[in-house]
């Protein structure tokens, strides 16, 4: 078992191999979420992350305005 200087040396060269790592990962899961939310509503400006989703949400949350182009050949 490590003692004195040896385990310090060794603590931080574990830190400095964990910081590495997490940094080589470059994403986390908010970021990655965020980036699949691709389409935005016009009306209310909620965004989701496919057209079938954002059909959907269209057609029940506005209704009495009209479809956007992007969405006349989705199938919901």
């Amino acid at each position: 078992m490590a003692r004195g200087h040896q385990k310090l040396q060794s603590q931080q060269k574990n830190a400095k191999k964990q910081a590495e790592i997490k940094k080589s990962k470059g994403h986390d899961q908010k970021t990655a979420a965020k980036a699949a939310l691709v389409f935005t509503c016009g009306v209310c400006r909620s965004q989701m992350p496919d057209p079938k989703t954002f059909k959907q949400h269209f057609e029940s949350k506005h209704p009495k305005s009209p479809l956007p182009p992007e969405l006349e050949g989705v199938e919901a």
